[in-house]
C-alpha cells in the first residue's frame, strides 16, 4: 500500500531542507523562490521498534520496514491558482498525494529572505490556502456546468445527487471553508473522494522553528499561534528544526540517540511527523514474522483480513481461508510462538476479522 505525503509551503520556509532530511537525499536547497522545480519524491522507511523487537527474537534472514512517500512540491506563491509562479503545474502535484504537509515558517532570519518580506505563519497558511480553494472552486464550476441540465431539467436522479452536493461545496468554498471542514455523510464523502479536491486532503502542519527552541517550542510565539490555528480545524501540528533534522540524517543509531540527549529531546521531529502522518491518514501496521524475513505492512484503519492478505499478494486474498494471529504485545510477554500457543494467545480468525495495528498474522490460503 503506497500512500504519499506533499510537502508544500511558500518559498523559503525550509521544505527542500526537510526534505533532505527526510530522504538523506540532496534535492537543491537553495536560497530563492523556485529551487524545486520538478516533484522530488522520496521513500523513507518507517523505523518501528515493534518490528526491530520482533526481529531480535526471530533473528531473520532480513528485516523489511513498512515505508511512506514524500514529494517536495514548489513553493507556492499568490496567483497560483492563476498560473502565477508556475502555479497549475504545482497544482497538479498536490493533486496527487494524500496528504498535505503544510511547512510554515516560524523562525526569523535576516540571512533568509521571506518571499513577503515577514515571518506571519497564519498569513502564509491562509495564502496557500486561498490558492487551494480557488483551484477546488475552479474545478466545481466546471463539473455543475456539466451536470446542471440534466439534473435541473431532465431531473436524473445520479446527476441532481451530484449537482445537490457540488453547490453545497462551492458555497462553502466561496465562504472560505476547506472541503475537510465540512460535513457530509459517508455517502458524500465517498463520492467527492473521486474529484480529487485540494482542500478535502488532510494535513499535517510543520512548524520550522530554530535549533536551540526545539526542545521548547511553545517559547515561539508564532508556534503557539499555529498549534492555536490548527486546532480549530482538528489538524496536527509537528514543531522541526529542518537543520537539526539534515544533520541527524547524517548519524548513524549511536550518534543520533547522542545528539537527541544533548539537544533534550527523546525522538527526531522526523519521527513525530511520520507518526502524525500514519494518524492522520488512518494508517497501521501488521507484522509478519519467520526466519527468513520479519516485515511490517500498511494497511488502513477498519481493513478485514482477507484485504490484509491482498497487501502482500493478490492471490493470497483471492485465495484466503483463515489467518493465525497474535498480537505483538503478546509476543513480547512470551518470546516465542511455542509459549503464546501453550498460553492459547494465537487466535484463529476468519473473513470477517477486523485487522488491529501491533497484529502478528500468518495467513492461510489456497489458489
Amino acid at each position: 500500500m503506497s500512500l504519499t505525503a506533499g510537502i508544500v509551503g511558500l518559498p523559503n520556509v525550509g521544505k527542500s531542507t526537510l526534505f533532505n532530511a527526510i530522504t538523506n537525499s540532496r534535492v537543491e536547497a537553495a536560497n530563492y523562490p523556485f529551487a524545486t522545480i520538478e516533484p522530488n519524491v522520496g521513500i523513507v522507511e518507517v523505523k518501528d521498534d515493534r518490528l526491530i523487537n520482533l526481529a531480535n527474537l526471530f533473528e531473520p534472514e532480513r528485516t523489511i520496514f513498512t515505508t511512506f512517500e514524500f514529494t517536495d512540491i514548489a513553493g507556492l506563491v499568490k496567483g497560483a491558482s492563476a498560473g502565477e509562479g508556475l502555479g497549475n503545474k504545482f497544482l497538479a502535484n498536490i493533486r496527487q498525494v494524500d496528504a498535505i504537509c503544510h511547512v510554515v515558517r516560524c523562525f526569523e532570519d535576516g540571512d533568509i529572505q521571506h518571499v513577503y518580506n515577514r515571518i506571519d505563519p497564519i498569513d502564509d497558511i491562509e495564502i496557500i490556502n486561498y490558492e487551494l480553494i480557488m483551484a477546488d472552486m475552479n474545478s466545481c464550476e466546471n463539473r455543475i456546468s456539466k451536470v446542471e441540465k440534466k439534473a435541473l431539467q431532465q431531473k436524473d436522479k445520479d446527476s441532481l445527487f451530484e449537482y445537490n452536493i457540488l453547490k453545497r461545496v462551492h458555497e462553502g468554498l466561496s465562504k472560505s471553508v476547506l472541503i475537510r471542514n465540512m460535513e457530509f455523510d459517508d455517502t458524500e464523502a465517498e463520492y467527492l473522494r473521486g474529484f480529487e479536491f485540494l482542500t478535502a486532503k488532510p494535513v499535517i502542519y510543520i512548524a520550522n522553528i530554530k535549533e536551540e527552541e526545539i526542545n521548547d517550542p511553545d517559547t515561539n510565539e508564532h508556534f503557539v499561534k499555529l498549534k492555536e490555528y490548527a486546532a480549530k480545524e482538528n489538524s496536527e501540528v509537528v514543531p522541526i528544526s529542518a537543520r537539526i533534522e539534515e544533520e541527524l540524517s547524517d548519524l548513524d543509531k549511536e550518534e543520533k540517540a547522542m545528539f537527541l540527549e544533548d539537544l533534550g529531546i527523546k525522538k527526531s521531529g522526523l519521527d513525530e511527523l511520520i507518526l502524525k502522518a500514519y494518524k492522520t491518514l488512518g494508517l497501521k501496521t501488521f507484522f509478519t514474522v519467520g526466519k527468513d524475513e520479519c516485515r511490517g505492512w500498511t494497511f488502513k484503519d477498519g481493513m478485514k483480513a482477507p484485504d490484509c492478505a491482498g497487501i502482500i499478494h493478490t492471490d493470497f486474498k483471492r485465495g484466503f481461508i483463515k489467518a493465525e494471529v497474535y498480537a505483538y504485545d503478546d509476543m513480547m510477554e512470551y518470546k516465542s510462538e511455542v509459549k503464546l500457543k501453550e498460553a492459547g494467545k494465537i487466535r484463529q480468525e476468519g473473513k470477517e476479522y477486523i485487522v488491529k495495528d501491533g497484529d502478528v498474522i500468518f495467513f492461510k490460503f489456497n489458489v
